[in-house]
């Protein structure tokens, strides 16, 4: 029995549909005219730097906080006037754990479930199911505060999940979390869209985006750079194979210079792309790097940081 029953009008391919939006506090613009669309079913990625967008976007998309221009439908509906209609086919689970940590795990489910007006023998009997969905059927009684940081998680992307929404946002779920908890978290998001669950995710592990969106957007400065899918990105913007040079002599500059080779010069490390002779690597450590130099396949991270670049941010 599936744990989630869509109900999609079937008016439109796209969920959610953002056009020319903007964000403002004062006289800073966190977003900048962004337009993009979710279709039904799909898993889609909103990846950026802190202080890019993102968080303000997912705020705008469930009715939280209202545009300061351009138009956004989530269901058909717009949001600045149609947001109780979404809010109750939305799950949301925010970055900040927003559990009670006085009540057990399971009232933090049904509990949560009153909100929506949900009956309480159908909270119980979807709570049952969520447990055993998300492996918290041996804590249900427990107190949240004895939860692990995964089991939190966990727990918090339920209790999104108790009015069975069409549309699930999460806002970086896996933060934090030791690589085993992570990796059992991204099975149940990939077998909640083989559900019919249209799913925004927003995450700082480009492993994790690789891994589970079907397309994605980067952002920076309020401002789309680019958006696709992630293979198709890596082959765009720095190829399948990257040659990685460190140290780095002057006679690998001088030879990438002369070539015109796409690269990134670090000082003290060289990205070369080799987005279409890939036997570079032979002539390049036969003369300049032979004990320094490493072939290795191209990464959304390589995207990100190209991108969006490789400053620390505030």
């Amino acid at each position: 029995m599936p744990i989630i029953t869509a109900d999609l009008h079937p008016m439109s391919d796209n969920v959610i549909e953002v056009r020319e939006v903007q964000k403002r506090y004062g006289t800073f613009t966190a977003v900048d005219g962004i337009s993009f669309d979710v279709k039904r079913g799909e898993l889609f990625g909103l990846l950026g730097p802190n202080g890019a967008g993102k968080t303000s976007t997912i705020r705008m998309i469930y009715g939280f906080s209202p545009l300061s221009g351009g138009s956004l439908r989530v269901f058909g509906h717009d949001i600045t006037t149609g947001w109780r209609d979404v809010r109750a086919r939305l799950g949301v689970c925010h970055q900040e754990d927003s559990l009670d940590e006085e009540m057990s795990v399971r009232d933090n489910l049904e509990i949560f479930a009153g909100f929506f007006g949900i009956p309480r023998n159908v909270a119980r009997e979807r709570a049952n199911r969520l447990l055993e969905f998300f492996g918290l059927e041996n804590k249900e009684k427990a107190s949240v505060r004895e939860l692990s940081g995964g089991m939190m998680r966990r727990l918090a992307i339920a209790r999104a999940l108790i009015n069975e929404p069409d549309l699930l946002i999460l806002d970086e779920p896996t933060t934090g979390l030791d690589p085993q908890t992570r990796h059992q978290l991204w099975e149940k998001l990939a077998r909640l869209k083989k559900q019919g669950v249209t799913i925004i995710l927003t995450t700082h592990y480009m492993e994790e985006a690789a891994q589970l969106c079907d397309r994605l957007i980067i952002v920076d400065h309020g401002k789309i750079l680019v958006e696709g899918r992630p293979r198709d990105l890596v082959a765009q913007f720095v190829g399948k194979q990257i040659i990685e040079s460190s140290p780095v002599c002057e006679g690998l500059r001088r030879f990438v210079t002369e070539r015109a080779l796409e690269h990134e010069d670090l000082g003290h490390r060289m990205l070369i792309y080799c987005k279409d002779d890939e036997d570079i690597y032979h002539e390049i450590t036969k003369t300049y790097c032979q004990d320094n130099c490493i072939l290795r396949m191209g990464t959304l991270e390589d995207v990100f940081l190209k991108l969006t670049g490789r400053e620390l941010r505030e």
